[in-house]
């Protein structure tokens, strides 16, 4: 059990914050956290961008610390099993801050290794107040700033059509994928202000899980495209996700904003003008209720030519990508858990037992040609596979994980280092995958579900807010926790002790706890699935 006792801090310029100093139950001080630190400027309205913080902006006095000691806004979001419960009370839309969790003591010259997490929650709920570093940083070498943004989820961070287009247009923004700008206004307002926590702006790793991962992907991207001056990007994790196929084209999210509206009773007839001004009055509970009910239920990135380039893809055909990585020298660390299936069945399954409704709810997610080219490959006779019980829960979730995670992993381990202009990152991917859970996970994960999708947060935050068994402390450390500290602080130079060699080795963390590096038996499998998709974006036929 965890106590606390506040602490103020001056962040200089930025004035004074209260926060919390966190101890264990030997009274052990673990950490200092502050939560709820603002990163952005409330937006004047909906589907507006967050602005950054002016140099003029201050959190407190010394007389009057702000306030952070409780955590991160909520963004308005559907709940999931006892994971994300529900709450309307708690929601606010104006979610741009982040908590921040600092070690005990005098920061090393140049400061703390900074370790930025972006929460997951399939784009559509979430939040880093879910997420303990406490013990993570206290007990363990992992000696970093640890950063976790909020940011905007489903239709309010993903909304996307050509009446926001045209209404962001008037005011000089870009529209979609909001949720992104976010992250990266707090990537931004990270690099500003690490050395006022004693962290080093020049060694940022950024990390995330599941739809965090994701995020993760997108953020190095637009990263990529950057001038190396204005780059923030020096290593990252991506945790149980992967990048998939090149997000939706606006005229297939203007199919769900159309849907929605619908949903909603407001006229498509109406000036785009007035459909905005409705859309912006309607209470965020009543939004979320009705996106529930819509087909296109999924709320997911756009490919809008600003954040997202429509060459996305194209550039890890062509080895630009690579090339990048490579110049820049970025470490990927990328991987996932034996068994995630287990928890991604039950995200929104398909409405039916049968495969139309499986491949309607794949469409909520994934352009209608990519999910038509899966349904070829993955059920050519249109029969239940074999390994499959039933549509609606077990095709389902397999499917589904091997889109998010397995098979899109291998994917991109295998374009990195096999492109049309034969550049090979290799030397720059570090995969793992995970066969163990720690026991303190029983009480949310059911047992029968194995490893599943986010079984392993005990692993990457030493508990997660419970208590790790001194056996399983061992074996965390020396799978991951050891390996990963090193990895935080050397920042994009040296050996970490990871232990993999080729875009086919593997650390794996087996059931029993010991560590080998495996030789990826999924390989041909994943590579097989990932080219098939690849070739029905460019319209092409792989025989």
């Amino acid at each position: 059990m965890q106590t606390t006792r506040k602490t103020a801090k001056s962040l200089g310029h930025r004035g004074t914050i209260q926060g919390l100093i966190i101890s264990n139950n030997q009274n052990k001080d673990l950490c200092t956290y502050y939560g709820g630190v603002r990163y952005g400027l409330p937006v004047s309205e909906r589907w507006r961008r967050a602005k950054p913080l002016p140099d003029t902006y201050t959190y407190g006095t010394d007389k009057n610390p702000g306030d952070c000691t409780t955590g991160a806004g909520v963004c308005p979001q559907p709940g999931f099993l006892n994971l994300s419960p529900e709450n309307p009370d708690i929601w606010d839309e104006d979610c741009f801050q982040c908590n921040v969790w600092v070690p005990i003591g005098e920061p090393p010259e140049g400061g703390w290794p900074v370790f930025v997490f972006l929460h997951g929650g399939w784009l559509q709920f979430g939040t880093p107040n879910s997420f303990n570093a406490a013990a993570l940083i206290g007990e363990t070498d992992f000696k970093c700033v640890v950063v976790m943004p909020a940011y905007r989820v489903n239709l309010f961070g993903f909304l996307y059509s050509a009446e926001l287009e045209a209404d962001a247009a008037s005011v000089g923004e870009s529209v979609g994928n909001h949720g992104f700008w976010d992250q990266r206004l707090a990537l931004e307002w990270t690099r500003e202000s690490a050395s006022l926590f004693g962290g080093d702006p020049a060694n940022i790793t950024i990390s995330g899980y599941s739809a965090g991962a994701n995020s993760v992907f997108h953020q190095l991207a637009y990263d990529l495209r950057q001038p190396a001056s204005k780059a923030l990007v020096r290593q990252v994790c991506i945790w149980s996700n992967s990048p998939a196929v090149q997000p939706k084209q606006p005229t297939e999210t203007q199919s769900q904003f159309n849907e929605l509206l619908t949903a909603l009773n407001i006229p498509l007839s109406l000036p785009a003008s007035e459909k905005i001004y409705r859309l912006r009055s309607v209470p965020a509970k009543t939004l979320i209720s009705i996106t529930k009910t819509l087909s296109l239920h999924q709320f997911r990135p756009t490919t809008d030519g600003s954040f997202i380039s429509p060459t996305l893809f194209d550039s890890l055909d062509n080895g630009s990508f690579a090339s990048t990585l490579l110049s820049r020298n970025i470490r990927v660390i990328i991987g996932e858990c034996a068994d995630e299936h287990f928890l991604y069945n039950t995200w929104f399954p398909p409405k039916s037992n049968t495969l139309s409704a499986l491949r309607t709810r794949l469409i909520a997610d994934y352009p209608e040609h990519i999910v038509d080219a899966l349904m070829a490959m993955y059920y050519p006779d249109g029969k239940l596979p074999a390994n499959c019980k039933n549509w609606d829960v077990d095709a389902w979730g397999r499917c589904y994980a091997d889109m998010q995670v397995h098979f899109m992993q291998r994917g991109f381990a295998y374009t990195l280092t096999h492109n049309t202009a034969g550049v090979d990152a290799s030397r720059l991917l570090y995969r793992y995958r995970i066969e163990w859970r720690a026991k303190c996970i029983d009480a949310t994960i059911p047992v029968e579900w194995g490893v599943t999708h986010s079984s392993d947060y005990p692993i990457w935050f030493w508990g997660n807010g419970k208590v790790l068994e001194e056996g399983e402390k061992e074996v965390v450390e020396r799978a991951f926790n050891g390996p990963l500290s090193s990895f935080v602080k050397l920042g994009g130079g040296g050996e970490f002790g990871w232990g993999t060699c080729g875009p086919r080795s593997v650390r794996t963390l087996k059931g029993d706890g010991s560590v080998v590096i495996w030789e990826d038996e999924n390989w041909e499998e994943g590579v097989r699935v990932w080219k098939r998709l690849r070739d029905a974006d460019k319209g092409k036929t792989r025989l």
